[in-house]
C-alpha cells in the first residue's frame, strides 16, 4: 500500500491509460475497451488496496491477486511497471515474439503473475482454490485473495461453480470485482445473454455483494474495505464502469473490446488523456 491522494490514484490511474493507448499502438493488437475501463480499479489496487511488494514478488505475506478476463491485461502491466515491478520500457514489448508481456499474462514468464490467464471464467475457481487453502490450510496468515472478473465472461458456467463453492465453504478471505462496462466481444451484454438482477444471482450463491462506480477509487477503497470487514461469506463488488473510459471515441463502444488505436488514433486519445489529467488535478487544487 501507499500513501498517496485520491488526486494523486487518479492522476496515476490517467497515467496507466496512457501506457495502455502506448502499448497496444505499438504492439498493433490487442483489447483496449476493457484495460481504459479498468484503470481506475487497477490504480486503487497497486497503489492503495493490495499488500505487496514489487521488490520481493514471492514475498510470503502479500495478497493474491488473480485476473480471470485475462484479455485485459495490459492494465495490470501498467500498473505493474509503474508500481516498479519491471522498467515501464518493457511495456513497449507487449505481444512481441519472446516478450514476458503476453497478450495473456503467463505465470512464469513475469514475476508478480500468480496465474496464467484463459480460457475465460477460470479465474473465480483458481481464486477460490486459493482462499481455500490460506483459510483451511495455512489459517493463520492474514492475506486476502482478490479476482477481477469481466461481465462478458460470467456467461461462464464455471465461474457460478466457483461462485458456489466459495459460498459454500464461506470464504470470507475471497473478494471478488466485476468490471461491468455492459460489453463483451459481439455486442451488449443484455443484447447477448442478459445478466441482470447480477446482484440477487450473486446473493443467491452466499455472496456479500456490494455496487459501485468503479471510476470513483474512494468508492472502490472503501467497497474492499467493507469486503474485508465481512466475516462469514466471500464478498464481491460489481463495479459500474465505462468501457474505453477516458478516450471519447472509444467510450461505449463494443468494436472496441478487442481493437488496438492506429497512431492518428493513439494520437488522439494521447491528447484526450492528458487534457483530462490536467482537469482532474485542477479539480482537487
Amino acid at each position: 500500500m501507499s500513501g498517496l491522494s485520491i488526486a494523486q490514484l487518479e492522476d496515476k490511474a490517467t497515467l496507466l491509460r496512457e501506457d495502455i493507448i502506448r502499448m497496444l499502438e505499438h504492439a498493433g493488437s490487442g483489447h483496449s475497451a476493457g484495460p481504459l475501463g479498468l484503470a481506475d480499479i487497477f490504480s486503487a489496487l497497486y497503489f492503495n488496496i493490495l499488500k505487496h511488494d514489487p521488490k520481493n514478488p514471492e514475498w510470503e505475506e502479500r495478497d493474491i491477486l488473480f485476473l480471470s478476463n485475462g484479455h485485459t491485461v495490459p492494465v495490470r502491466y501498467a500498473a505493474m511497471a509503474e508500481a516498479g515491478y519491471f522498467d515501464v520500457k518493457e511495456l513497449m514489448t507487449l505481444r512481441k515474439l519472446g516478450t514476458r508481456l503476453q497478450g495473456h499474462p503467463e505465470r512464469l514468464r513475469l514475476p508478480g503473475l500468480e496465474t496464467t490467464s484463459r480460457p475465460l471464467g477460470s479465474g473465480l475457481s483458481q481464486a477460490a482454490g486459493a482462499a481455500y487453502v490460506l483459510k483451511n490450510i495455512t489459517p493463520n496468515t492474514h492475506r486476502w485473495v482478490y479476482v477481477v472478473m469481466g461481465d462478458g465472461e460470467l456467461d461462464e458456467g464455471n465461474i457460478w461453480e466457483g461462485a458456489r463453492f466459495a459460498g459454500k465453504n464461506k470464504l470470507h478471505n475471497l473478494i471478488g470485482i466485476i468490471d461491468r462496462n455492459n460489453i463483451q466481444i459481439d455486442g451488449n451484454t443484455e443484447d447477448i445473454m442478459p445478466l441482470e438482477d447480477l446482484k440477487a444471482k450473486w446473493e443467491a450463491f452466499g455472496w456479500h455483494v456490494q455496487e459501485v462506480d468503479g471510476h470513483n477509487i474512494e468508492s472502490v477503497i472503501d467497497a474492499c474495505s467493507m469486503a474485508r470487514s465481512i466475516i462469514e461469506k466471500p464478498s464481491v463488488i460489481i463495479a459500474h464502469t465505462i468501457p474505453g473510459k477516458g478516450v471519447p471515441f472509444m467510450e461505449y463502444d463494443f468494436h472496441w473490446h478487442g481493437a488496438p488505436p492506429n497512431s492518428a488514433q493513439a494520437k488522439e486519445a494521447l491528447h484526450k488523456l492528458r487534457t483530462l489529467n490536467v482537469k482532474i488535478r485542477g479539480e482537487h487544487e
